[in-house]
């Protein structure tokens, strides 16, 4: 990712899946505000997504993120590999569990289903614990 928002070669010419990339980033962006205010809701996993939308949809959008007063940071500390708060950490993993659970125990009809989550779970809780934990 690009710091600078010199990304033009990475935005995607597709009309449709650009403005699908650049809603779809609008809408993490919506929850990370969500989680600024909320304890147990993460707010980088949702900012790293929003901002791997916008990269792919739009300079002007991936730029205001990555140099916003109150997201940037989040974002350049991830990029430069600084690390996240602990308490972002583990907000991340309990939303992450909590919704993966209950899409398992009761959305989930199929056990190949209910499998695949778990897999995808231990995997991202995985890469979350490798993150640096960044001391404040």
């Amino acid at each position: 990712m690009a710091i600078n928002g010199n990304n033009s070669k990475g935005v995607v010419k597709n009309f449709l899946l650009r403005y699908a990339l650049l809603a779809t980033g609008t809408f993490f962006v919506f929850l990370a505000l969500i989680g600024i205010v909320l304890p147990l809701v993460p707010t980088t996993p949702f900012l790293l997504v929003a901002a791997a939308c916008f990269y792919k949809s739009s300079n002007r959008f991936y730029t205001w993120l990555i140099t916003n007063k109150f997201f940037g940071t989040y974002l350049r500390d991830y990029k430069d590999k600084k690390g996240i708060p602990w308490r972002v950490k583990l907000g991340a993993l309990l939303f992450l569990w909590l919704s993966l659970l209950i899409s398992a125990f009761y959305l989930a009809p199929l056990l190949w289903i209910k499998i695949l989550l778990m897999g995808i779970g231990i995997g991202v809780s995985i890469h979350i614990l490798l993150i640096r934990t960044k001391r404040s």
